[in-house]
């Protein structure tokens, strides 16, 4: 079993920049993929990127490369995702998931464990 907690949600003006952390916890000595998502009000959950076990295979969504960019310890069983020039149709709760192998995983149904999510706000 793994448990997610992710941090560093909060209000940003357009074009502003947050870094989301993604902790995991248990059975972290397997390898495993980690993803982003995202749902904004009254929207499907939606891919925002993913990167393998050693981070050497990452994907993005189409709409934020060049934007973001996601990254990982492994020495701190943690995930980054660094949102740069934000806008405001990036508003939404950003997940991040977990699943247990060494491929990267772009679909939501791929994924086994997520986190509680994190609010982020752009507005002007």
């Amino acid at each position: 079993q793994l448990q997610l907690v992710e941090s560093g949600g909060g209000w940003v003006r357009t074009g502003g920049s947050l870094r989301l952390s993604c902790t995991v916890s248990g059975r972290t000595s397997e390898e495993y993929g980690m993803g982003w998502f995202r749902q904004a009000p009254g929207k499907e959950r939606e891919f925002v990127a993913a990167l393998n076990w050693n981070g050497g295979n990452i994907y993005y969504h189409d709409s934020v490369k060049g934007r973001f960019a996601i990254s990982k310890d492994n020495t701190k069983d943690t995930a980054y995702l660094q949102m740069n020039s934000l806008k405001p149709e990036d508003t939404a709760v950003y997940y991040c998931a977990v699943r247990y192998g060494r491929q990267s995983y772009v679909l939501a149904v791929q994924y086994d464990y997520w986190g509680q999510g994190t609010q982020v706000t752009v507005s002007s």
